[in-house]
């Protein structure tokens, strides 16, 4: 009997990310495996430690996560398979005892990951003007902390506090409370998931430091009718003012439209990396009628449209038509 899939994801256990994991089918009847950093993450799916990884990539206050786009673009190749999205709601997590006090001016230490850190850091400064606002790898090992004795507050997820025995000082602390982070699930590559027309293809690009060469990469997926859904750049790191661009579009490898953008891309760029089609994890517009699916964009070609193309060119080839 074959042993269960390990995943690996951005630990120790009661993060946002082990939240997220545990929403994706992946995760069941799957060993789930605290790690202590992205880095480290990617690293175990790489290496083969683990057969597959979750980390957070963006979240809609801080934005992308930077060690994680750096490491897409590392070799060996990776690839995202499938991406969660949840709600981040912080709490204030002390010892037991401390929330019968009442009292927050006896936190001289509070600590939490600094995208915690960013987002409750109007509150922190109402609330604990005073204290000493420290680092950790994650929310959960700020709690962990405080468990062992080392801070005297965490912003943590509220799993934490029961996780670890702590009891729960100040409830959904953020500055932006409609705040949300996505998550991805990382794999070495394999084929992609099947088609659900409402996809995302992930990539990666270095171009040519001219002018228009960004403009002519996005007009390959304007003229086709992709939509671009996220853009970054992140500093070539070995290369003095060249950057890798990672694009998120709408669509799949296996559509006609995309399977040629991509075609167009790796000819105009000077690396391009395929990150993976997956389905998107956002909702799905509603059609005319209240019908969920893909939207179109207007006065773009389909399918069929994109096959008859070919067609044609064949024959233009073949000398055998006009």
């Amino acid at each position: 009997m074959s042993s269960p899939p390990r995943i690996g994801f951005l630990g120790p256990h009661a993060t946002f990310t082990e939240q997220a994991l545990r929403t994706l089918p992946e995760s069941r009847d799957a060993e789930l495996v605290p790690l202590p950093g992205a880095p480290a993450v990617l690293a175990a799916v790489r290496d083969g430690s683990v057969d597959a990884g979750c980390v957070p990539i963006e979240n809609t206050v801080e934005g992308a996560v930077p060690p994680v786009l750096d490491g897409l673009v590392a070799d060996p190749p990776l690839v995202v398979t499938r991406e969660a999205r949840i709600a981040v709601r912080f709490c204030l997590l002390g010892r037991p005892g401390a929330e019968s006090a009442g009292d927050l001016t006896a936190i001289r230490t509070v600590a939490s990951h600094g995208h915690g850190i960013a987002q409750t850091r109007g509150w922190l400064a109402e609330h604990l003007p005073g204290a000493e606002v420290r680092v950790s790898s994650s929310t959960a090992e700020a709690a962990a902390q405080v468990a062992r004795g080392e801070v005297d507050a965490a912003v943590a997820a509220p799993l934490a506090a029961s996780r670890h025995g702590l009891a729960v000082l100040a409830d959904d602390i953020a500055d932006n409370p409609g705040a949300v982070t996505r998550f991805v699930l990382l794999t070495r590559p394999a084929l992609p998931p099947e088609p659900t027309g409402w996809d995302r293809t992930m990539i990666a690009a270095t171009t040519t430091n001219r002018p228009g060469t960004l403009l002519g990469l996005l007009t390959e997926l304007t003229v086709r009718g992709i939509d671009l859904t996220r853009i970054e750049s992140r500093p070539v790191k070995d290369r003095h003012a060249e950057y890798w661009f990672h694009l998120d579009c709408s669509g799949h490898v296996a559509d006609p439209a995309m399977g040629e953008a991509l075609a167009a891309l790796y000819r105009r760029c000077d690396r391009l990396i395929y990150l993976g089609s997956f389905p998107r994890s956002d909702a799905r517009p509603e059609q005319p009628g209240g019908v969920g699916g893909p939207v179109s964009p207007p006065d773009t070609a389909g399918a069929d449209d994109y096959a008859a193309s070919q067609r044609w060119l064949s024959t233009i080839r073949e000398g055998a038509g006009r």
